[in-house]
């Protein structure tokens, strides 16, 4: 299964492919560099393999997006520091070539990525638990705290957080923010619309979408050890909680509400396009509901009616210390100055526009980017994605039973069987 996210997060489970590194930037590895102590071009990778560690006091990883937004707030500290600083563009895989170089020596001090990494990176010893000062955790919002925490220590500097959230077309129905997902259907019939709710499904399914759904009819992915981990060994998929939850997404496809015809291709276009009532994503649709000129509103994702509240995933992006970097005092350095102000993610929203954890800055956003700062805050209402490298398992045969039952297949047996699948992979 396809997950389709324009969205500045990575899966686990794509992230463990065994796609090669494509570097970009001007030098073909280089996104920026400051000379401040004298950071040379990287330079000399070949294609297909990872960048050649800048010459630099400190080294961060990261995609494309997320190294335009972090060059100029990371020479501004490193000239205030006196210390050379690059950043390097990893186009694909970042994480396994990370993994690679660090076991080799050869990688960066730091990286930039999605917090349900951390499993794998610290299962590879590719990661270094980060001190944070103590002061910084009162101004990081609980959910970007959770997201990193792994094992029961501190594994990143969480700086932005992502959730689904529920938009709703004010044209074309008159709830703007549904309690329930029948209150939502009623609503959306009412007004008209061609669709009720653009969710994407596909032919493959759409687990992450659907999440919120499905936890609210009572289904979960793994459950959970005394000390409150996740416990790879309880995997929810194929129990009474996720049939029960197949049962209700089925009337929901039964119904038209969820269709396989809705894609992560076309989803957000039929809302843009005044062809659906609701439509459920993240902050990556906000550019084209805005440039639409949609009269919107925007609310949590809705539960079934006398069920649990719909909990969809958060995903976190943090800092990370390369267990294996050749600075690590530096980078821990440079992940305290993240912690313990808000001037460093500041600098770098206007390039990359990400809903922040830190209180303080969300403050500073209200005014002028509401929709950013209440995605923030409606992703306190959601669980952290599991960090735990058993989710490679769970997107293909959830995503695909949640579409056969969509389409009209039996939700016990469809959702058995993806339970077997799921629970004989992990062994």
């Amino acid at each position: 299964m396809q997950i389709r996210r324009k969205s500045f997060l990575a899966l686990s489970g794509a992230a463990a492919g065994s796609a090669l590194l494509a570097a970009c930037g001007g030098d073909e590895t280089a996104a920026g560099s400051s000379d401040a102590g004298g950071a040379s071009d990287a330079g000399g990778a070949e294609e297909g393999a990872a960048p050649a560690r800048a010459d630099a006091d400190l080294v961060i990883w990261t995609d494309e997006e997320k190294a335009a937004s972090l060059e100029e707030p990371v020479a501004t500290w490193g000239e205030a520091n006196g210390l050379s600083v690059a950043v390097q563009i990893v186009a694909d895989d970042l994480q396994g070539n990370f993994i690679t170089a660090n076991q080799a020596g050869n990688g960066p001090d730091m990286i930039v990525a999605a917090h349900d990494w951390i499993g794998n990176l610290v299962q590879n010893g590719s990661i270094s638990p980060v001190q944070l000062p103590g002061d910084a955790t009162e101004d990081i919002a609980p959910i970007g705290l959770e997201a990193v925490t792994y094992d029961s220590q501190t594994y990143g500097v969480p700086y932005a957080v992502e959730t689904l959230v529920m938009f709703a077309n004010k044209e074309l129905t008159d709830v703007p923010e549904p309690k329930t997902v029948e209150e939502m259907v009623a609503a959306g019939e009412a007004g008209g619309a061609d669709n009720v709710l653009s969710l994407p499904v596909g032919e493959q399914g759409d687990a992450y979408h659907m999440e919120g759904f499905y936890t609210s009819a009572g289904g979960y992915l793994f459950g959970t050890d005394t000390e409150g981990d996740f416990d790879p060994s309880d995997v929810g998929v194929g129990q009474e909680g996720s049939i029960s939850a197949g049962e209700k997404i089925k009337e929901l496809g039964d119904q038209g509400v969820l269709s396989t015809s809705i894609t992560g291709d076309n989803a957000i276009s039929l809302f843009t396009d005044g062809k659906a009532a609701y439509l459920v994503s993240g902050p990556w649709a906000l550019e084209d509901i805005r440039t639409a000129e949609i009269d919107f509103a925007m609310g949590p994702v809705p539960g079934f009616e006398g069920l649990e509240a719909a909990v969809p995933f958060a995903g976190v992006n943090a800092f990370y210390v390369a267990a294996g970097g050749k600075n690590p005092a530096i980078a821990q350095q440079f992940a305290t100055a993240v912690a313990s102000s808000p001037d460093i993610v500041e600098q770098m929203f206007p390039r990359n526009e990400l809903p922040p954890v830190n209180l303080t800055l969300q403050e500073k956003l209200a005014a002028d980017f509401p929709e950013i700062v209440k995605i923030a805050e409606l992703a306190e209402g959601a669980d952290p994605m599991p960090a735990l490298p058993e989710m490679a398992t769970i997107w293909e045969p959830l995503g695909q039973a949640q579409a056969n039952i969509v389409g009209g297949a039996d939700p016990e047996s469809t959702m058995t069987s993806a339970g077997e699948e799921i629970t004989s992979q992990i062994g």
